[in-house]
């Protein structure tokens, strides 16, 4: 086992300069092939990788965490943000599901991980050297399943007493000293005790946590739940103030003074759909306004403002929701927009970015099919390659996913692979209002 966890370790331990260099698809897959085929031979009651205890951290600063910063929300991760080349936050899974194997179980994770990898490479679709900034790693697999039980969810997962018909898992009992002894990780300075979550985040054990969980009558989940400090103009946070920041939340939900998302996986489901919910968990963090910088470039990347740039009596196209709304375009620089039986017409139309459910050139939610081309500047946005400094805009269709269809191949995955590939990320060259490099996004999921 030790001979087979050595060889583990050194694959995912190459050398990094400018981050994780993943030099095609196909070696993501790999990767995660092999380690899936090594950990199914080792058990899913525990699960951990290589640097799993925060003393294990880099003291390479360029890291994160490290030997100085380990846990989400320390002030060093502001004040050093630009100088981090390279994030390995580390993954907490559990299991409730009755149903589904953990072999499965861990296929999936391990294909999320890949495509979360995968987008956080900056304009990877047209540059194959380019430096994947997040690389997850699996902290420990909980396996809570029950003897004698193939439907529906454990008994271990909290959910609120008498609440049916709503969101009902219980948030703070994942935080709790009886929830703790399930995630069977002993206290260092008191072998006796085992940490609560809150405390394994705190010592930067763990940095998000998923739960697979399967949907039935009784149990509604969020997507994903985060609670995080809100911060100033300048990223300096509000006293212990904190907003919640994820697709949705939990009010009865206690702060324990750091960020820390909780994401609810449906194992019946793909790489593809889980993508989404992390994916609507950005805009949460963006809707919620915790870093104001953050908020004010992301809606207008994600078209969020189209109140202010057209006109309109809403901002986003999530306001089209229903089977009678929608978008057309007439040709690739007009919008025709249908909401409650009126209808707006934009000449000289262009799109940015999109958001989860819209591609630039979406004519409802989940539109994926749509080859008709609408210009748009996503890949050039706030970089001013054209004439005078002003972004290129490209007649722009589906097939410029495409190559993501197989990575994360439900719901709206491939797309998003490719929208966050757009964002600002490691070695960006977009320009804030100031013409200052733009920041990095990434590291604002830990803040």
């Amino acid at each position: 086992m030790e001979r087979k966890r050595f060889f583990l370790i050194s694959l995912r331990g190459s050398r990094y300069k400018e981050g994780v260099r993943c030099a095609t698809l196909k070696y993501l897959w790999l990767r995660a092939a092999f380690l899936l085929f090594a950990l199914s031979r080792c058990g899913y009651a525990a699960v951990l990788e290589g640097n799993s205890d925060p003393k294990d951290n880099p003291a390479e600063l360029r890291v994160w965490p490290n030997q100085t910063s380990r846990a989400n929300s320390d002030t060093w991760l502001a004040q050093h943000h630009d100088e981090i080349r390279l994030m390995r936050p580390r993954l907490l899974l559990v299991n409730f599901s009755q149903e589904a194997k953990p072999k499965t179980l861990e296929k999936l994770a391990r294909g999320i991980m890949a495509a979360v990898t995968e987008g956080s490479r900056y304009h990877g679709y047209a540059n194959s050297n380019a430096p994947a900034f997040l690389d997850y790693r699996i902290f420990k697999f909980i396996d809570l399943r029950e003897p004698g039980k193939t439907k529906g969810n454990s008994s271990k997962l909290p959910v609120k007493a008498g609440v049916t018909g709503t969101y009902n898992v219980d948030h703070n009992a994942f935080f709790s000293e009886s929830f703790a002894k399930l995630l069977d990780v002993r206290d260092p300075d008191k072998p006796e005790r085992f940490l609560r979550l809150d405390e394994l985040v705190d010592k930067g054990y763990v940095h998000e946590v998923w739960f697979f969980i399967e949907t039935t009558p009784d149990v509604v989940a969020y997507e994903c739940v985060e609670e995080k400090p809100q911060y100033d103009e300048h990223f300096q946070k509000q006293g212990d103030h904190y907003v919640q920041a994820g697709n949705g939340g939990d009010s009865d939900q206690k702060w324990t003074g750091r960020s820390v998302r909780l994401g609810f996986v449906n194992p019946t489901r793909g790489i593809g759909c889980f993508l989404e919910s992390l994916s609507h968990s950005i805009e949460g963090t963006a809707d919620a306004g915790a870093i104001p910088y953050f908020t004010k470039y992301f809606q207008e990347y994600a078209g969020r403002n189209l109140k202010k740039r057209f006109n309109l009596s809403f901002d986003s196209f999530y306001d089209l929701w229903g089977a009678t709304n929608g978008v057309e375009y007439p040709d690739e620089k007009t919008a025709v927009i249908r909401l409650k039986g009126k209808t707006n017409r934009i000449e000289n139309y262009l799109a940015y970015g999109g958001n989860v459910h819209y591609p630039p050139n979406g004519r409802r939610d989940y539109d994926l099919e749509n080859s008709a081309p609408v210009l748009s500047t996503i890949e050039d946005w706030r970089i001013g390659s054209g004439p005078d400094g002003k972004d290129i805009a490209i007649p722009w269709t589906n097939e410029r996913f495409a190559k993501y269809r197989q990575l994360a191949p439900d719901c709206m995955g491939a797309w998003l692979v490719y929208w966050r590939q757009n964002f600002p990320g490691l070695n960006n060259r977009q320009k804030g209002d100031a013409g200052k490099p733009m920041k990095n996004w990434w590291p604002f999921l830990f803040y």
